[in-house]
């Protein structure tokens, strides 16, 4: 069997900031996995040659189940192909690489993973907001939104997060900021604590909301705030200026 499945992370959005090594992945698949995060710019460029599986989520309803996705790429690869399993940012930050690695090496697959640059240090500091500041913080904590600190044993720890005087960074939080900022809260975080929601990264219809941690929640709903977006809390988000030219230039509309 000389199949092979690549793991690849594509960026914060575009093209610019997609790897060498990734490109040439892509380029050379047979079969590519893949979901609407990476962006338009990317996905549109996609070789013509490969089958194109979609893996996305809208809405909260999945195309295709986890098992279901591994499954596909087990399958296509024991028939000699090369699959690409295309995912924004990195894939082993919050994106479902080390399941997907375990289930392949399990099945015998050869695996190999394309880093990506990741949207938790990127889309901040494209609006000029750097995560670690020698002024503001020497340490960053990057979580997943999807944990409700209300449920009974939560896996995060909210009262050391609260007590934290680092940058927390939130990938996938939209739908529990209002929680998430009561917990902190809650727990001790000073209620005028800043944070910024960075919508749609790097693309050209980005947008930025600001406000204390106490009424962030409420800002976001009466902003329209949707996914995909990356929220900031912490002393660096006041290095933020909105009258200043981006960090980093932004691809696709």
């Amino acid at each position: 069997m000389t199949g092979k499945v690549y793991l690849v992370g594509s960026g914060p959005g575009g093209t610019g900031l997609l790897t060498q090594r990734a490109a040439e992945i892509i380029d050379a698949a047979d079969v590519i996995f893949y979901d609407q995060l990476p962006g338009e710019e990317i996905l549109s460029a996609l070789p013509e040659k490969a089958e194109k599986i979609d893996c996305g989520k809208f809405g909260g309803r999945h195309t295709r189940e986890q098992h279901e996705i591994e499954s596909l790429m087990v399958d296509r690869a024991q028939k000699d192909l090369v699959v690409v399993r295309l995912k924004g940012g990195d894939p082993f930050l919050f994106g479902r690489g080390g399941e997907e690695c375990e289930t392949l090496r399990a099945a015998g697959i050869a695996v190999e993973m394309v880093p990506g640059v990741s949207s938790a240090l990127a889309v901040p500091a494209s609006v000029g907001i750097p995560v670690t500041h020698r002024k503001y913080a020497s340490q960053v904590t990057i979580l997943t939104g999807h944990e409700d600190p209300a449920k009974p044993e939560p896996a995060l720890d909210w009262k050391l997060l609260a007590q934290s005087r680092g940058t927390i960074v939130i990938l996938m939080g939209v739908s529990n900021l209002e929680n998430i900022a009561r917990a902190l809260v809650a727990n001790g975080k000073k209620p005028d604590t800043p944070v910024a929601i960075i919508e749609r990264g790097l693309r050209k219809d980005r947008r930025v909301t600001t406000g204390p941690l106490s009424t962030i929640g409420d800002l976001a709903r009466q902003a329209g705030v949707k996914p995909p977006a990356v929220i900031v809390i912490g002393d660096v988000v006041r290095l933020y200026d909105p009258a200043q030219p981006d960090l980093i230039p932004r691809g696709d509309a």
